[in-house]
């Protein structure tokens, strides 16, 4: 009886988004300690009682969800798995320094594969001057798991968080959105041609930084540095994982307000509009850089005092403004209609 009433009132993981669930799953957790200077509800906890302070995060990749290995080379994904750990620290503005990485992995996997794969892991803690500290390694009976956690630093008045958007501050982007989706696209379609063709060889080259962006993304912490020297702290800031317009919706709750974005402003690399193209007639570019996801560029807003310090910058584009709270967060058009912005991220698999 007890079975049955427990299946009655059973609610599926597919019913939630990511952030519902963790919301869920998380409520009611006391804080026990005063060096817990910020828990879960943005890219990273953050830790201290000193002027300095420690933001640490953690990422899980699992194969068949997140990453196929019938296209993903194993240094890409070793990389790829430090590097998306490191975007968070960027996003709390804060300088990378530690990482660890567990792994869990069944016996299809040999350790000259191994080897591999942690050879894409030492180059990026090479790249990003970031030391390997620890970790785990465990078996697993379907495939690959990896883990990591990272750990940075950064001064207590340089922190930003996602809640810190006030009306009028200007919203900002660096890079380009929609270009990692776009490299997926490509990669899914090659790899059902090859299914349907053994002998088919694929012709990759003229898409190379669309499948680069995907397969080897790059934290920004070049931003972080270009903010620090221009002496510029944001508002708010998060890394675009899940797509543009999701995370602007976290920035929003967050910060208890809405926005206007302006679609002519947002950075799409003509890569990404000839895959589109290429794809469907139907398909938009401005739909990958809105819900594409896997870009890890750095989202943030800052005071428009700071304006002339970034209007140059060809690294940082600027979107947007941040509106009062109570009004929605839209995109307008360039016939300056407004489309109301829908997360569109991470569902739960059934």
């Amino acid at each position: 009886m007890e079975h049955l009433e427990y299946q009655e009132g059973r609610t599926e993981l597919s019913a939630m988004g990511q952030f519902a669930l963790i919301d869920r799953l998380t409520d009611g957790f006391a804080r026990h300690h005063k060096s817990t200077v910020k828990g879960v509800g943005d890219d990273c906890a953050v830790l201290g009682t000193g002027k300095k302070k420690t933001v640490v995060t953690t990422d899980t990749l699992v194969e068949g969800i997140h990453f196929d290995m019938m296209y993903t080379p194993l240094k890409h994904l070793g990389y790829k798995a430090v590097a998306i750990s490191l975007s968070d620290i960027c996003a709390m503005n804060a300088t990378p320094k530690q990482v660890l990485v567990s792994i869990a992995v069944s016996n299809r996997y040999s350790v000259e594969a191994m080897e591999e794969l942690y050879a894409g892991i030492r180059t990026c803690c090479d790249r990003y001057d970031v030391d390997l500290v620890g970790g785990d390694t465990a078996s697993s009976r379907l495939g690959m798991v990896i883990t990591t956690t990272a750990i940075g630093e950064v001064d207590s008045d340089k922190i930003t968080y996602r809640s810190g958007a006030k009306m009028h501050d200007l919203i900002c982007v660096s890079g380009d959105l929609g270009s990692a989706y776009s490299g997926l696209l490509v990669l899914e379609r090659e790899k059902v041609t090859f299914q349907a063709n053994p002998d088919f060889k694929p012709d990759l080259d003229s898409y190379d930084y669309v499948l680069e962006r995907f397969l080897k993304p790059e934290p920004r912490t070049d931003i972080v540095e270009l903010l620090a020297k221009k002496e510029i702290v944001p508002t708010a800031m998060i890394d675009v994982s899940d797509g543009l317009a999701s995370e602007l919706l976290h920035i929003c709750k967050q910060s208890r307000c809405g926005c206007n974005i302006y679609e002519e402003r947002l950075p799409i690399d003509y890569q990404t509009t000839r895959v589109c193209s290429e794809m469907s007639k139907n398909m938009l570019p401005v739909s990958n850089a809105l819900n594409g996801g896997e870009d890890y560029e750095l989202l943030f807003t800052i005071a428009q005092k700071d304006y002339e310090k970034l209007k140059d910058s060809t690294e940082v584009h600027i979107i947007g403004h941040i509106t009062e709270e109570g009004t929605p967060a839209v995109m307008v058009t360039p016939q300056n209609s407004t489309i109301e912005l829908r997360a569109q991220g991470w569902q739960a698999q059934q």
